[in-house]
């Protein structure tokens, strides 16, 4: 292997390092899963050896089921009054700009198709024109080139 192919110790120790990260990371997430399983074990043996307490748990899960409805009710409102905006604007502000844009882009081609047929056809004709009486000079023996650039 050459020189430049080795890695160099200080990114073997990087390498290392972040591997430990790694594996201490999965770890760590084995080991908080393992904790809320047995949490969730011992919640439910409570709760069922308890059915007051079930009760009362019960009752404080279906209010924060109620809270979290109404606040994805809230978000579901507000996400509609923004698509009703979005919708105005785009009616009202977009599409003018666009209808102005297309506007445009039609007088360019009308000012494009103006000048090739008044313009530049008529300078390619006589270019064209000059071209062949430059050739038949040069043909019968003229003064040719005449029209050439030197």
């Amino acid at each position: 292997m050459s020189e430049t192919s080795k890695p160099s110790p200080a990114t073997a120790v990087g390498e290392a390092m972040s591997e430990r990260q790694q594996r201490m990371a999965i770890f760590g997430a084995v080991l908080f899963l393992a904790a809320l399983i047995a949490f969730m074990a011992w919640a439910t043996w409570a709760l069922v050896n308890n059915p007051g307490q079930a009760a009362t748990v019960r009752d404080i899960f279906i209010i924060f089921m109620a809270l979290e409805t109404m606040v994805i009710g809230v978000a579901l409102v507000v996400l509609i009054v923004q698509l009703a905006v979005l919708t105005n604007m785009l009616k009202h502000e977009i599409k003018p700009i666009l209808e102005a844009t297309n506007e445009t882009v039609n007088t360019v081609r009308g000012t494009t198709i103006f000048l090739s047929e008044n313009i530049t056809e008529p300078i390619v004709r006589l270019n064209a024109f000059v071209a062949g009486l430059d050739r038949l000079l040069d043909t019968m023996g003229f003064v040719g080139g005449f029209f050439r650039k030197k």
